[in-house]
């Protein structure tokens, strides 16, 4: 008896255990289990969440960073049309101010020919002068005669 006995109490313990167990110590190990895999399961959809918006985020910067690359290309193309602009404008401005420069120097030229011409017409006179007077074998006087000289020279 003392076998069934202690058989009968031992299955009473393990049963007020089990029952105590289930009542008091089960339900706050299984809200901490659910707490804990609650967390888990959040940490891994943050997890996920970051992922997609790091993929997102790599997208946008891929985009801005071809906008760029185009902004800047266009940007270089708008300054060489520029420069070529420039260069153009100072080619004809450069152009202009040689034509300027050439008609000037023309005109010059002209009234450098015309000053040679006219100091040559008064040394031809002169020489014609000095030669009547040595043909004439007399002086003849340059003031006196100054519509003559005058004359011959509008002649040459």
């Amino acid at each position: 008896m003392n076998i069934n006995l202690t058989l009968f109490a031992q299955a009473v313990s393990f049963a007020l255990l089990i029952w105590f167990t289930a009542r008091f110590v089960w339900p706050p190990l299984l809200k901490a289990i659910e707490t804990r895999q609650k967390t888990i399961a959040d940490g891994l959809a943050a997890g996920e969440r970051g992922k997609h918006e790091l993929e997102i985020s790599a997208k946008r910067a891929a985009e801005v960073l071809r906008d760029s690359k185009q902004q800047s290309s266009d940007i270089i193309a708008q300054a060489e049309k520029r420069a070529s602009g420039i260069i153009d404008e100072a080619k004809a401005q450069a152009k202009v101010e040689a034509d300027r420069i050439q008609v000037g120097a023309k005109a010059e030229l002209e009234q450098e020919v015309f000053r040679a011409k006219e100091a040559l017409r008064q040394q031809v006179a002169e020489l014609a002068v000095a030669g009547a007077e040595k043909i004439l074998r007399r002086e003849i006087d340059a003031k006196a005669h100054a519509d003559i000289l005058n004359a011959v020279a509008s002649q040459l």
